[in-house]
């Protein structure tokens, strides 16, 4: 079951979002009845965003290892063959 609370418990009831947090459970926060946020144990967030950070270490290694045109490369070429129409 969704932990909808409203941003002031942040504050007011701490321990309450900690406990729920650290059972690995989200927390989403309100403000005038509307969603401004989630809160989530670290442990959550690394879960989440693990799979998607070595993704990008290994997008960023086949980069470094790739040859790379310039900015005048791309675009000159473009140019080019638009201006060859």
């Amino acid at each position: 079951m969704l932990k909808i609370r409203p941003v002031s418990d942040l504050r007011n009831k701490y321990t309450d979002i900690e406990k729920i947090v650290n059972a690995g459970e989200p927390v989403f926060l309100t403000k005038n009845g509307y969603g401004t946020m989630v809160v989530l144990s670290l442990a959550e967030y690394a879960r989440l965003t693990d799979d998607m950070e070595a993704a990008l270490d290994k997008a960023d290694k086949v980069a470094e290892k790739s040859a790379r045109l310039s900015h005048e490369e791309v675009f000159g070429s473009l140019r080019r063959k638009i201006n060859a129409r």
